[in-house]
Formats: C-alpha cells, sequence, structure tokens
C-alpha cells in the first residue's frame, strides 16, 4: 500500500520549483537523466520524482543528487539564515533594568 503525502500549496510549490532547480542545473552541465541517475545510485524514475516536485523524495536521495551536480553545499545553507528565528529568540532576551549607580553614604565616611 502506497502512503501519498499530504502538502499544503505552498509547500507543493517549494518542491516543484526546487525539482525545476534540479532539472536546469543538470540540462546546464549537459548531463542525460541516465547519467545524474547512475551516478547518484538512484533510478530514473526516482529522478524524474525528484525533478517532478514528488513529496516522497528522501532527503538522502536529494543531496545524493545535488551531489553529483556539485551543489550539495547548497543543502547545507538551507536554515543558515534563520531571520525570524533570531526575531523570536531576541524578543525572548529580557534586557536588564537600568538602574542608577549606589551612592556612597556619607556618614559611613566619617
Amino acid at each position: 500500500m502506497s502512503s501519498s503525502v499530504v502538502l499544503l500549496p505552498r509547500q507543493k510549490r517549494v518542491l516543484v520549483s526546487l525539482g525545476e532547480n534540479i532539472k536546469l542545473a543538470r540540462l546546464r552541465r549537459r548531463l542525460t537523466a541516465q547519467q545524474v541517475a547512475e551516478r547518484a545510485g538512484i533510478s530514473r524514475s526516482t529522478l524524474y520524482h525528484l525533478e517532478k516536485g514528488s513529496a516522497n523524495s528522501s532527503i538522502g536521495t536529494l543531496l545524493r543528487t545535488l551531489s553529483v551536480l556539485g551543489l550539495d553545499g547548497d543543502l547545507a545553507m538551507l536554515g543558515q539564515d534563520d531571520e525570524l528565528g533570531r526575531k523570536l529568540q531576541d524578543a525572548q532576551i529580557k534586557t536588564p533594568k537600568k538602574r542608577a549607580p549606589r551612592r556612597k553614604n556619607s556618614k559611613a565616611d566619617s
């Protein structure tokens, strides 16, 4: 029994765009689908599904395919610039209350 992954429309667009980018990178390098599939250790059918934005493709398949294309470093950059996470973290950091410095007690100096 095959399980189908349900995605939000935005998530599907991201996967389709990623697949298109992989296909374009392959074509720019003048590599056939068969060449990339063999080098990545996957079937041509699996590469086809990856390039079409299938939600069932594994991260390992993606990494091996990007590696063949010389783009595996791009995967490592995902989430590197976490602007939203930094804003959320900064919002939780409480700034210390500023106090005036303590005055010396003139009676104690006598």
